[in-house]
């Protein structure tokens, strides 16, 4: 398809997510004839007696390695539209990786995908990788059963407004639906990723919401309420920066976090799981939670002022880059 006309498109967009090319599986099906051929060509197909077209992957006769490819009808099936698919991409981006992101149910599919590939003489195949997610249970939203993605965000949103209604600054925000939108998304991917992406789990709208403990609500709660400390103390105190000033046992915690930021986006670059980082934002939250009760600034001597302000304005930086990773986009004010 060709970019702009994906009938999703908008929904992609309220969840922050801009794709450079959109291209459904139905593109691949003139395509996926050539995939047959080539196939046909260095004799790896194989006709049934019902008229359908398999490949043994195994190379042996491996009943458990036969994939069909063609239907009785000479048409083809999922596998081969994406072996075409790979095919085609491949030709067009030379990639270096390439990363599937599906269901679990999909595990022997993709394996299959990327084996015909390989026997079919590409070896590149090795280069693609299948990364499956679990099953979400329990989710549901006020019209009953969740079965499409719009009705997950217009209840998150409604329901983000309506906890964020009780609070005074609220009606001070310039646009309270957006940050709703925001802040109730933020907790939908932090529950989402908090675990191995490969694992199932109990959806639960109460706990997604929680201003406090391990929530996107609590990450997006902590950069607004750092970045409200830096608007506010800023202009008197952000010229100073002595870092000798930061002894105190909480500065030395948060100091000892920040370093090792690169290191958990190095691991979850490595395995594709993005609960390293949702870990390490979490944990830098509370202790920035510890130390903003404990460190004060008005009050203390400019230079211990300063190197505190910079401090909080490192983890919120961090805390912003780390949210950004995620999906998430960070508010300012909520």
């Amino acid at each position: 398809m060709k970019k702009n006309s994906n009938p999703l498109q908008h929904l992609f967009e309220r969840l922050g997510i801009y794709f450079d090319e959109y291209s459904g599986e139905s593109f691949y099906r003139e395509k996926s004839q050539e995939v047959l051929k080539l196939l046909d060509s260095k004799g790896l197909l194989q006709k049934t007696i019902k008229g359908t077209a398999v490949v043994d992957l195994s190379g042996n006769g491996d009943p458990s390695s036969i994939c069909t490819v063609m239907r009785s009808d000479g048409t083809s099936l999922y596998t081969t539209r994406d072996v075409a698919a790979a095919i085609d991409q491949m030709d067009k981006y030379n990639f270096d990786t390439m990363i599937y992101v599906t269901d679990k149910g999909q595990k022997k599919h993709f394996q299959q995908v990327f084996q015909m590939l390989k026997i079919m003489g590409y070896d590149w195949a090795e280069r693609c990788q299948h990364v499956p997610f679990g099953v979400v249970q329990g989710m549901k939203t006020r019209r009953g059963d969740v079965t499409f993605l719009e009705d997950v965000l217009n209840e998150i949103r409604l329901r983000m407004l309506q906890n964020m209604a009780s609070i005074k600054t609220t009606n001070e925000l310039e646009n309270p639906q957006e940050t709703a939108e925001r802040v109730g998304l933020a907790a939908l991917i932090i529950q989402d990723f908090r675990g191995l992406l490969l694992s199932d789990y109990q959806f639960s709208w109460d706990r997604v919401f929680q201003s406090r403990g391990d929530t996107g609500v609590f990450l997006q709660y902590t950069h607004a309420r750092l970045h409200s400390l830096e608007e506010t103390l800023g202009c008197g105190y952000l010229n100073n920066l002595n870092t000798g000033c930061l002894q105190e046992p909480q500065s030395i915690s948060i100091l000892q976090h920040l370093l090792r930021f690169d290191e958990v986006l190095f691991r979850s670059s490595q395995d594709l799981q993005p609960r390293h980082i949702v870990s390490y934002l979490l944990t830098l939250s509370h202790l920035a939670a510890v130390a903003h009760k404990t460190l004060q600034i008005k009050d203390s001597p400019p230079d211990v002022a300063g190197a505190r302000l910079h401090l909080f304005k490192a983890v919120r930086s961090v805390l912003a880059h780390g949210m950004k990773l995620l999906g998430i986009i960070p508010v300012y004010r909520m």
